[in-house]
C-alpha cells in the first residue's frame, strides 16, 4: 500500500486507482468521503496481509495498531463488508 505525496502535499492513498492530480483536485472541492478511503485502504491492507498467510484475527489487530480509534469489531465489519 503505497501513498504518494503529490506537489500539494497531499497524500493520495487512492494512488492505485486516480492519479494524484485527480485526487488532489477531488480533495480541493471537498468530493472524497474520508471515511469510505479509510475504509478501502482497511480493506486493502487486510487483503495484503491475508495473502502473507497472516491469520484474519491476527490482520484486523495489527489494521487496529494503526487505527486505534476503531474496535476489533469494527475493522471485522469494514474488511468482510460486501463491496458495493
Amino acid at each position: 500500500m503505497e501513498k504518494k505525496i503529490n506537489s500539494n502535499s497531499i497524500i493520495n492513498p487512492l494512488s492505485d486507482l486516480i492519479s494524484d492530480d485527480i485526487y488532489s483536485l477531488l480533495q480541493t472541492k471537498g468530493l472524497i468521503n474520508e471515511k469510505s478511503v479509510r475504509d478501502y485502504t482497511i480493506r486493502k491492507k487486510f487483503l495484503e496481509l491475508k495473502s502473507k498467510n497472516v491469520p484474519a484475527s491476527e490482520a484486523i489487530e495489527r489494521i487496529r495498531n494503526e487505527y486505534p480509534y476503531l474496535q476489533f469489531d469494527t475493522i471485522r465489519k469494514i474488511v468482510y463488508q460486501l463491496n458495493k
